[in-house]
């Protein structure tokens, strides 16, 4: 399969090359930002991949501000850059999605592989529609949150699912912590299905589940974190919860840093094989209460 390529993967390459560019030439940001007529956080956001740079113009102004004469290498950052300004899927919802949580979820869907830990609720792509609406209603009248956004968080939950699901899915291994499992979220009936749901997602080829039970004295990160992989030479990315801000960074101490946490967790879990069995242990303990 060739490798995925949508805007945000492709905003971030131009980003990164950008930021390349301006630091070899010995420029700050705020100079760069002055070339172009515009201001030192709007540039930041573009060479994170946050933001698009919407005008070509924008762009040959600071390739001549670099210094950038080659040919192929201008064709390439204006190749990157009309690749960038296509629309994303997510882009209806993105008033409704958290800081960071747009950068993420556009970089998930061009991610080849995913290694995820969740220590209070279900991993998001293994969730129900019904566990993910349950969740955003109970939270409404705290969050003062309108109907609209909660149909629209639950929209978009779903569609991440097709990454997990379509034809060319992601290779997906999740840690989830048995207190996540046993949180009840919109009732016993709605808890049976995400079991059983979970358990269908493990059985499939590219999926593996993993549970860390709480009787086990072994690590536990306090945060939930997400590893994405890529194919074709991009750095992995770390999205980490562990603020009420999402993170996101490639940076190759955050990755390894949260790679090592993923193995020692992955190491203490129990195997994939005991997953079921420790499902339908759960089932039985909620229909019993």
């Amino acid at each position: 399969m060739a490798a995925r390529r949508g805007p945000t993967f492709r905003r971030r390459e131009l980003g990164k090359e950008l930021r390349r560019l301006r630091e070899r030439k010995g420029f700050g940001t705020k100079e760069a930002a002055a070339a172009i007529e515009s201001s030192e956080s709007k540039l930041n956001r573009v060479e994170s991949g946050h933001n698009q740079l919407p005008r070509v113009r924008d762009l040959e102004d600071l390739l001549d501000f670099y210094g950038v004469t080659d040919r192929s290498d201008r064709e390439h950052l204006l190749m990157l850059h009309r690749d960038s300004l296509s629309a994303d899927w997510y882009r209806p919802y993105q008033n409704s999605m958290p800081s960071g949580q747009p950068l993420y979820v556009g970089l998930e869907s061009d991610a080849s592989a995913m290694r995820a830990w969740h220590s209070q609720l279900v991993f998001g792509l293994l969730q129900t529609e019904s566990y993910t609406r349950a969740l955003f209603a109970t939270a409404k009248p705290v969050d003062e949150r309108t109907t609209e956004f909660v149909e629209e968080s639950v929209a978009i939950r779903m569609k991440r699912k097709e990454i997990v699901h379509g034809d060319d899915p992601i290779e997906l291994r999740v840690i989830l912590d048995e207190a996540a499992l046993r949180r009840v979220v919109g009732g016993p009936e709605i808890m049976r299905e995400q079991y059983a749901e979970i358990e269908r997602v493990a059985a499939l080829d590219h999926v593996t589940v993993q549970i860390l039970p709480q009787s086990l004295p072994t690590y536990r990160s306090l945060a939930n974190f997400v590893i994405l992989d890529f194919d074709g030479g991009l750095e992995p990315v770390v999205m980490d919860e562990g603020s009420s801000v999402m993170t996101v960074s490639d940076k190759p101490r955050e990755v390894w840093k949260h790679a090592r946490k993923f193995d020692a967790m992955r190491e203490g879990a129990l195997a994939p094989a005991k997953t079921a069995e420790f499902l339908h242990r759960l089932a039985r303990e909620i229909d019993d209460n």
